[in-house]
């Protein structure tokens, strides 16, 4: 028997899929008659309809389906759009350049965090790689990485290592890079976080 995935939901936010804008209404009308019995309200300001297709001249062509909830019609998503639900951030024609960039700018604002801090280096490392590379880690297996794309990561959480030991950005690098054994310091960088999400995506 074939299991057929709708939807998936996490607290009070939901994504809702179908093949068919019949189909998408019908789910609608259930989203409404349940939120209507538990007595949540909707807040369609904040819902979006996103039509996944890769042909961008068919889209173009063709407009999106009026589908509404509570009366009031919800606002459909240009194909360029980015849409986002649970720190992902993608858009109709699978473009996941937005969650890549989100990624990037929160690492950088992870490193500049710690840049003058008044912790220990070890502290300090410990919170750039909750906030910094916790990010990362979210989105690891999810999206497919360049290798242009990985080192860029990398040059950032190298910069942010050294933030941790107040060290210029100068200082080379092999030292953040290089394993314990050989009296490096063995930083937790992004291909080895992907490689540890892929291994454990692969146990589940």
């Amino acid at each position: 028997m074939q299991t057929v995935i709708n939807s998936t939901t996490f607290i009070d936010d939901i994504s809702i899929f179908a093949d068919t804008s019949e189909g998408m209404q019908k789910l609608l009308n259930v989203v409404q008659e349940f939120t209507a019995w538990c007595g949540m309200q909707i807040n369609v300001k904040k819902k979006y309809l996103l039509v996944i297709d890769n042909d961008k001249k068919r889209r173009e062509q063709e407009p999106a389906p009026l589908l509404t909830i509570n009366g009031e019609t919800l606002q459909a998503m240009n194909l360029d759009d980015a849409c986002r639900y649970l720190e992902y951030w993608g858009m109709g024609n699978g473009d996941m350049r937005a969650t890549k960039e989100v990624v990037r700018q929160k690492i950088i604002a992870a490193r500049d965090l710690i840049k003058c801090h008044p912790l220990t280096p070890e502290m300090a490392t410990e919170l750039f790689t909750s906030k910094g590379i916790g990010v990362f880690r979210f989105s690891a297996t999810l999206i497919e990485w360049s290798e242009s794309k990985l080192n860029d990561v990398k040059r950032l959480c190298v910069q942010a290592c050294k933030n941790s030991w107040h060290l210029p950005h100068s200082t080379a690098s092999a030292l953040f890079i290089f394993p314990k054994t050989p009296a490096g310091k063995e930083s937790t960088l992004p291909m080895a976080v992907l490689t540890q999400e892929l291994l454990l995506h692969a146990e589940r």
